[in-house]
């Protein structure tokens, strides 16, 4: 490990910053882009990997709803099911109640 010398004074004494050298050969970096889904009234918020072209409907049905059983909210507007969803998008899903 080596310290550079530093504005606030030289050597190890003064504020020591390590420099690391690393071999770029062994670095594997791997990128996962998330959204956050929140179901309203079912206690279930999760983070999806998302997908290039993903849709609102393809949200739905991860987390067992279908386009009938439940309205889409796309960071905090109403959304259709063939709006894409991009990557760091908020979706809240709402469950339709229905009966007589």
């Amino acid at each position: 490990m080596w310290w550079p010398s530093s504005s606030l004074g030289a050597g190890p004494t003064a504020h020591p910053r390590p420099v690391h050298f690393i071999n770029p050969e062994k670095i594997c970096l791997s990128v996962v882009s998330m959204i956050r889904v929140k179901v309203l009234g079912r206690g279930i918020e999760k983070e999806l990997e998302w997908e290039k072209g993903m849709k609102v409907a393809d949200v739905l049905r991860e987390v067992g709803f279908n386009t009938e059983s439940a309205i889409a909210k796309l960071n905090g507007r109403v959304a259709l099911e063939d709006e894409n969803v991009k990557d760091g998008d908020y979706v809240e899903v709402i469950p339709v109640v229905s009966g007589g």
